[in-house]
């Protein structure tokens, strides 16, 4: 008898928020087709936050996670939680070299938060402050550790966690993906129950809506309601960052339910056909003026 397929019933939503000019916001995710699939890939997630100027967070965030997933469906490592740490780190590594040929982005760089299930487990990996949650029987549970300046300064006792809320650098990141060549990516793992439920955020959640309020929504309402109760509640707040929000529900043995973008619509992956025309576009052209310069340089030399 063939392996009966888990299900995850999942909503993910960006909504630029109030006051930025763009969203430099980025979600994505790859969800198997059969048992197959599933247990070559696992079903992927992943929520990204650029940082830089102009528009330069939103290339580096989408850029990035196209990239994460290129890597890590291109790689048959069923060792699930390294197999997205190099697929990150590989990412890292793109993201450095395209920014490195256009010096007016040098300084791109996105945190991420992603993660697969396979089975009854979640591989969770992250670097920044993006964030990850474990909710199960009305508890929610932080899983990730926000690489944050307040964060470490907490840790070392120097500052409360009432302080390091209203902090003067609370935005001030660690790593991220394209800041360093070797970025920190911290790795979790979890097990889960059926009807446990994972929650990925960006800061612009956290900064407006506390945890005990994401732990009540999340318990009363289904995903897709709940991601749009929660971005309104930051909107509502003042919405003073991009903000996104994904939800997880493990449900094995259930109906196949289809992923819920921002637009309500069901994608089985985020990466539309504009997205990657566009990230084409930009790779070739980033080549095409890398070839030229070294054409110049060889002729100068003879």
């Amino acid at each position: 008898m063939a392996p009966k397929q888990q299900f995850v019933d999942a909503s993910l939503r960006t909504h630029q928020g109030r006051v930025r000019s763009n969203n430099q916001d980025f979600i994505a995710w790859r969800e198997p087709a059969d048992t197959g699939e599933e247990q070559r890939q696992g079903w992927l997630y992943i929520l990204a936050d650029g940082a830089g100027g102009m528009d330069a967070g939103e290339i580096a965030s989408s850029f990035a996670t196209e990239r994460t997933l290129h890597h890590y469906l291109n790689h048959d490592e069923l060792d699930w939680g390294p197999r997205l740490q190099a697929a990150m780190q590989a990412a890292n590594l793109d993201l450095r070299e395209m920014s490195a040929r256009n010096e007016g982005n040098s300084r791109m760089a996105t945190t991420m938060v992603a993660v697969v299930i396979s089975g009854n487990h979640a591989y969770v990996a992250n670097v920044g402050d993006s964030r990850a949650y474990f909710w199960r029987a009305g508890r929610l549970k932080q899983v990730t550790k926000d690489q944050s300046l307040v964060a470490q300064l907490v840790d070392e006792g120097a500052i409360t966690e009432e302080e390091a809320a209203v902090h003067p650098r609370r935005n001030v990141i660690l790593f991220s993906l394209g800041s360093e060549r070797m970025p920190r990516i911290d790795l979790f793992e979890v097990r889960l129950e059926p009807g446990d439920k994972l929650v990925l955020c960006s800061d612009g959640l956290t900064r407006h809506v506390n945890d005990e309020e994401i732990e009540t929504v999340v318990g009363q309402q289904d995903t897709s309601e709940a991601t749009e109760t929660l971005i309104n509640l930051a909107n509502e707040r003042g919405g003073q960052d991009n903000i996104s929000v994904g939800i997880l529900h493990f449900r094995p043995g259930g109906d196949r339910p289809l992923v819920i973008q921002d637009s309500g619509e069901p994608k089985k992956d985020s990466l539309t056909r504009g997205n990657r025309i566009f990230l084409a576009a930009y790779t070739f052209i980033l080549a095409l003026l890398e070839s030229l310069l070294i054409v110049l340089v060889w002729l100068q030399l003879r």
